[in-house]
């Protein structure tokens, strides 16, 4: 997840809210804290351990009604203590494996990155974990803005060593002939900071959508849901991440501070804007302060032609 940045054309200029993002996940993880000791205990110690498996059930406009497909998908795991430790992953790998589905999407940020860390996850332990994972159309990945902010190479280098394949700006056709759909996965939308909240993406729409080269539906994989406006319709469902679903929902306030240039607009679940369909995972870590309030670490489950 981003802390302030938003994405234009090429060059993403920072919202200039009152209170950064930042400022506003620390003072209300603290206000939380402070209004109540349970509370502030929930927000803190348990949601960020708990896990949930959302589902969802559609069949989208460029996506046959006979076409049986589940998806199950794992954004924004940020590994690491104390909300994200190896039992915590070996949980959430267990649940997506009893899923059964047919495709597993990863969708970036691996690791934690925030000063309340108390300790990071070696990537040899977490990417083991995702090693795990098993679907017959295969665990595919996809980076995200903290993956190149951070360790790119240690990130790379993970995924590679479990034979996790990485999409970026590539799509690939997968499944039998009569069930072909093909898969995919943009580069980071916010990949190169520049300083002064600007960023510049390695995402390409046009040449990854170009690679397709048959009539058959398309699932297209990005981190940040912010490129929505710009899928045509013949994309049949966008997968994101990346907003946590706002992370600390304190009600009249967090959505003016979605970690996106629309705000609430693509801050979670299932968008349908001109007959074209997003879902956006809340993910299962944390950013900035290991807290969650509101919107529980989650794994989305996606039954496509049900």
């Amino acid at each position: 997840m981003d802390l302030t940045a938003s994405k234009g054309l090429g060059l993403a200029p920072a919202a200039k809210p009152r209170l950064t993002r930042r400022r506003f996940l620390t003072a209300s993880a603290g206000f939380v804290g402070l209004s109540a000791t349970a509370t502030g205990t929930y927000a803190g110690v348990i949601e960020p351990l708990g896990l949930v498996v959302t589902p969802y059930a559609l069949t989208p406009p460029g996506w046959p009604a006979d076409r049986k497909l589940t998806i199950t998908v794992i954004a924004d795991l940020h590994a690491g203590w104390p909300d994200m430790p190896p039992h915590h992953i070996r949980q959430v790998i267990a649940t997506a494996n009893a899923l059964r589905s047919d495709l597993i999407v990863l969708l970036g940020d691996f690791k934690a990155w925030y000063r309340f860390k108390t300790r990071p996850v070696a990537d040899s332990d977490w990417a083991a974990e995702l090693a795990r994972l098993q679907a017959p159309l295969g665990v595919w990945a996809i980076l995200g803005n903290h993956d190149w902010w951070h360790d790119l190479a240690g990130v790379r280098r993970a995924l590679s060593g479990v034979r996790i394949p990485l999409l970026e700006n590539q799509a690939v056709l997968l499944g039998e002939t009569s069930q072909r759909f093909w898969l995919a996965g943009l580069g980071d939308q916010l990949a190169i900071p520049l300083g002064e909240g600007r960023f510049r993406g390695i995402d390409d729409l046009p040449g990854t959508l170009a690679q397709i080269k048959t009539d058959d539906p398309v699932l297209l994989l990005a981190h940040e849901p912010d490129i929505f406006p710009e899928v045509p319709s013949g994309v049949a469902l966008t997968l994101a991440g990346h907003t946590h679903g706002g992370q600390i929902r304190v009600p009249f306030v967090w959505q003016h501070y979605v970690p996106s240039q629309y705000g609430a607009r693509f801050a979670y679940g299932h968008v349908i804007e001109d007959n074209r369909h997003l879902i956006v995972s809340g993910g299962l870590g944390t950013s900035i302060v290991p807290a969650r309030f509101g919107v529980p670490p989650e794994i989305v489950h996606i039954t496509l032609g049900a």
